[in-house]
């Protein structure tokens, strides 16, 4: 196991990058504490793949250094580092038995053949493959295969980390549940380092201790899953968490008032002057629906009951806001203005979240 740390990471796939727009990974610098699960969530492109390739040694960065336990690797090969990565795609050895595939980490690098055994049933059980042991891989559904990868990165207990690009991409959703929950037993059970990249938030969220939300080559935001619900640090944070996301609209603030569109609000709180694009982020779930003249006006277009609870869509002044309403709500076509919880209102200045000032 070990701590990660990533000094002035950043990495271009030009020869000779002259701007920041030049970078598919912007400059970086943060530790990935020795023991945590982290998740790199982020759309297509966005870096997460660079930078987990980056800390494997399959790509060497354009500028920065990678430390292992405060030991430079960043020039040293993958086999220097002690890391095991699993890919979106299966990576097997079709001629191999299940077992012989699972165990071939462990014999490679001289292990016990009585703790290889017992190591393979183990992780064999965790990835329901028991039954099929002694088949060859060659005849084997893709989804199959990939859980042979993951259990191949999984069967070594002395790694400084375990890497995952998207490794549940071809499997089934129920078998991606129990992976997931497998994968969570076995970090709480071994303490390795774990990287996770993928762009499914419900991954994300139920896997790691820590998220880290990346976008157009930046990591936007790291925190636990409540602190990206509650206090998105950049519009795409809130976005991107939650369904649906988080209303983002434009705003003129002054103060603790906003005003939307001519119809002003409060706030709850002081937020100065803020410049540039100014924008209020409010989540669904901090919106409610009334009639009167409290509130900004609305028109309810449709209403979707998803049996939790429903939701409202409806538009200001071209722009679509999103409202959750308990299950046993009743929506009447005199609901014309949607009121914001002061509680979960947002201010953001140029995409980035602008804190409140004290009283």
């Amino acid at each position: 196991m070990a701590k990660i740390t990533l000094q002035n990471l950043a990495h271009s796939y030009l020869p000779n990058p002259s701007h920041e727009d030049d970078y598919a990974l912007k400059e970086l610098n943060h530790d990935w504490v020795d023991g945590e699960a982290y998740a790199l969530l982020g759309s297509s492109g966005c870096g997460k793949s660079t930078l987990l390739n980056i800390i494997s040694g399959l790509l060497h960065p354009s500028q920065g250094r990678i430390l292992f336990n405060d030991r430079d690797v960043t020039m040293e090969p993958t086999t220097q580092r002690n890391i095991a990565q699993v890919f979106q795609f299966p990576v097997v050895y079709d001629t191999m038995t299940v077992r012989d595939n699972l165990a071939f980490p462990l014999r490679n690098r001289g292990a016990d053949a009585t703790y290889i055994r017992d190591r393979v049933q183990q992780i064999a059980a965790m990835i329901g493959m028991e039954d099929t042991l002694n088949h060859k891989a060659r005849g084997l559904t893709a989804d199959a295969k990939q859980k042979i990868s993951l259990g191949r990165g999984m069967v070594r207990e002395d790694v400084n980390a375990l890497l995952f690009d998207e490794p549940l991409t071809v499997i089934d959703p129920h078998m991606k549940w129990e992976l997931r929950t497998q994968l969570k037993s076995l970090h709480h059970e071994f303490g390795h380092t774990m990287i996770y990249v993928t762009h499914d938030q419900t991954e994300a969220l139920t896997f790691a201790d820590k998220v880290v939300v990346m976008y157009d080559g930046r990591v936007v935001q790291m925190g636990t899953p409540q602190e990206l619900f509650e206090t998105p640090e950049h519009t795409f944070v809130g976005y991107f968490i939650g369904s649906p996301g988080m209303n983002v609209l434009d705003a003129k603030v002054k103060g603790d008032k906003a005003v939307l569109a001519g119809t002003e609000i409060a706030l709850g709180k002081g937020f100065g002057t803020p410049d540039g694009k100014v924008e209020l982020g409010v989540r669904p779930e901090f919106t409610s629906l009334a009639s009167g003249e409290v509130g900004l006006p609305v028109t309810i277009k449709r209403v979707e009951d998803v049996g939790r609870h429903k939701i409202v869509r409806a538009d200001f002044h071209g722009t679509e806001i999103n409202v959750i309403a308990p299950e046993g709500a009743n929506i009447s076509p005199e609901m014309n203005r949607v009121v914001f919880d002061t509680a979960g209102v947002n201010v953001y200045s140029n995409s980035w979240r602008v804190a409140p000032k004290a009283a």
